[in-house]
């Protein structure tokens, strides 16, 4: 049976009979997922997996191998059938358990859930997006370690995508970038079936894809009968030989080939099959066994472990004779793709907080990020920086910063304005490994790269989002460009640290705690406006890794006094609860004020930490410039918390702050009818 649109049918055989069956047979078993694309795909799938892809199954970490992500994460039972049928630590009974609680083949792919899995995919467009950033990573790590004769890092990522990948606009800002660097080594394979979830896309989508992508710098390969391997393996050669440009290989295909009353319609898209299909569909490829069983034969054919351990052996022979003639280089890459910091991190680190410590400088803290950045970059040759066309308001430029390009590598990406393209592609430079990227915009254009900054959360993968401008005190701007809900709802975000430093020394702690965080992303909020630095005991300094600590306590040091309420602050505003506290004082009431810089960090810690930080029984007062809500888990129900609960206003900053009540003042009298 051939589609509407004359795309020429698949020739069944066993090898994309196994996808086919073990698609349908799990989404039957689970009730629900996706099986049309996997049944759409089977034929590309056997082309790409069995006779390109350079993959070893008993080391999906090796470091040269081909990275392949399924951008159409909801069609997962083809990756998973993949992994499977090659010989990843992928049982059968995995397969049998797809979408189940605690599985290993959820249902979208989950990097860290599945071995093989790249990234993880579900939010449309996001796939192809981290692709983009595995392919930069690549040739960036090629400009820094290849030498003449020692070519070790050197692979292809693929991509397969959908026409849902392709509506996403963030598609538009990756591929677009994809195309001014030249990325090769980035081969996509387009699954131009023409049915989205409600039915054929002719309604909504009708977009020259090709035309697109030429736009964009890439080599396009149209019209290629996506179930004819002899099509699918000329293009995808022709796609290796261009080395200038990456490459969109447009597949024409019919979803759901090989189920006979379903196939060409949304009916097979996001549905199981159905018994009485499941068998006709048996019968049309002529697959005669049982659900979840796979021949002797078929999976001999399939059997990647000989052929992924030859080449991986072959890899590390040829990194023992460049280890033999660069020594230097090699153990520097081997560290690097293993994650691990240089030996002496630690003491180079302290030693910069203690530079910034003996300047004791009143500056806007986006200027103490830069000067953190520059502190901590010629150690760290892994940071790979970049910034959403605002590299001068967000500081994030050093000296040594080399933009990438085109023709050469180098340690800074200028993103344009594409801010959740930026994200999303430092999150797939990030998954591919030996490069740790940071990236910035205004903390108020964080929301355009709200998902990717949740999805490096859910894959815990280490990125630092710098974020500047953090409040009204950014001034004239306005309500359009003053965050006021966005820290906040940035700390709800699982897994994501969130800090908010007041100074100097809190940003660069803060910088040092979010490289050395292999778990998770981290967001560093700074201001536009000066914060004046604020003196700190050594056992202080150290406790700002606490992520809350005492930094005033009533009296002084040589004469304590108990306190009779605790004012909580962080940023801007701790200099205002630090005013706060000597007028407090000078009218005979005691206060503590504790710098809160990142309540995520501070919430970890032990019971007996927070207690001694914030003890029960004494009133509490928290201010920041921003929503007040999140607060309310701190100063309790008696409490009073000073921010603010709407949209800012045009005005300098010093007006905005005594016009939304973020003052001295304020906090001065929040305490005192706390305390009367």
């Amino acid at each position: 049976m051939s589609s509407s649109r004359n795309v020429k049918p698949p020739v069944f055989n066993p090898l994309t009979g196994a996808i086919r069956a073990l698609a349908m047979d799990a989404v039957q078993k689970a009730n629900s997922g996706h099986p049309g694309a996997p049944m759409g795909m089977a034929e590309i799938a056997e082309v790409l997996w069995r006779r390109h892809l350079r993959h070893n199954p008993a080391n999906p970490k090796w470091a040269d191998r081909d990275r392949f992500v399924q951008s159409n994460g909801h069609g997962s039972m083809l990756i998973y059938s993949l992994l499977h049928l090659t010989g990843y630590d992928l049982s059968i009974d995995d397969l049998k358990n797809f979408r189940q609680l605690h599985s290993k083949t959820p249902g979208h792919p989950e990097v860290g859930y599945t071995p093989g899995v790249e990234t993880t995919t579900g939010p449309l467009g996001q796939g192809i997006t981290n692709a983009v950033g595995m392919a930069l990573a690549e040739k960036v790590l090629a400009a820094e370690f290849n030498r003449p004769g020692h070519t070790i890092v050197d692979h292809f990522t693929y991509v397969f995508l959908g026409d849902g990948c392709l509506m996403e606009g963030i598609s538009h800002e990756a591929c677009s970038l994809a195309g001014t660097w030249g990325l090769g080594k980035l081969i996509a394979f387009y699954d131009d079936n023409d049915i989205s979830i409600d039915g054929h896309v002719s309604g909504w989508f009708t977009d020259d894809t090709p035309k697109r992508f030429e736009a964009y710098g890439w080599h396009v390969v149209r019209d290629i009968q996506g179930h004819d391997p002899v099509e699918i393996e000329a293009a995808l050669k022709a796609a290796q030989l261009e080395t200038g440009r990456p490459s969109l290989i447009c597949c024409k295909t019919i979803i759901g080939a090989g189920a006979p009353n379903k196939q060409d319609s949304h009916d097979c898209h996001g549905a199981p099959l159905g018994a009485a299909e499941i068998e006709a569909t048996r019968a049309h490829i002529g697959w005669s066994h049982p659900a979840f069983e796979i021949p002797a034969d078929v999976y001999a054919a399939w059997d990647a472990k000989a052929k992924g351990a030859a080449e991986e052996a072959e890899w590390n022979a040829h990194f023992a004779a460049y280890a033999a003639e660069f020594p230097e280089l090699a153990a520097e890459f081997t560290r690097r793709m293993a994650g691990d910091l240089p030996a002496d991190w630690q003491a180079h680190a302290d030693g910069v907080v203690a530079q910034v410590i003996a300047k004791a400088e009143t500056i806007a803290t986006r200027k103490a990020s830069q000067n953190s950045i520059e502190a901590f970059a010629p150690k760290l040759p892994e940071l790979l920086g970049g910034s959403a066309d605002l590299a001068g308001s967000n500081l994030t430029l050093w000296s040594g910063a080399k933009g990438v390009s085109k023709t050469t590598g180098g340690n800074y990406v200028y993103y344009g304005v594409r801010e959740f393209g930026m994200a999303a592609i430092a999150n797939g430079v990030a998954l591919h490994g030996g490069l740790v990227p940071y990236t910035a915009t205004f903390l108020m254009f964080s929301e355009y790269a709200r998902n990717a900054l949740r999805m490096a959360a859910l894959m815990k993968v280490r990125q630092i989002f710098v974020f500047t401008h953090d409040s009204i005190g950014l001034g004239e701007d306005g309500p359009t460009h003053q965050p006021v809900e966005q820290t906040a709802s940035l700390r709800l975000i699982p897994n994501m640290d969130v800090w908010r430093p007041c100074d100097t020394t809190e940003s660069a702690v803060a910088w040092a705690a979010s490289i050395e965080r292999r778990d998770g992303p981290s967001s560093l909020a700074f201001s536009r406006q000066n914060l004046p630095f604020q003196a700190r005991s050594a056992e202080q300094v150290a406790a700002i890794r606490r992520g809350g600590y005492v930094l005033s306590e009533a009296g002084t040091a040589s004469q304590p006094i108990a306190p009779q309420a605790v004012i909580i602050a962080t940023g801007s505003e701790v200099a205002l609860a630090m005013a706060a506290q000597q007028q407090l004082a000078a009218e005979g009431v005691a206060v503590r004020v504790v710098s809160m810089p990142s309540t995520n960090v501070f919430d970890r810690q032990d019971a007996e930490w927070r207690a001694s930080v914030l003890p029960k029984g004494l009133p509490r007062v928290a201010v920041e410039a921003g929503v007040t809500d999140g607060w309310h888990k701190y100063v309790g129900i008696d409490g009073e918390v000073i921010g603010v609960n709407r949209f800012g206003e045009s005005a300098p900053a010093g007006e905005l702050f005594k016009y939304f009540g973020i003052t001295t003042e304020a906090v001065v009298a929040a305490v005192k009818k706390l305390v009367a």
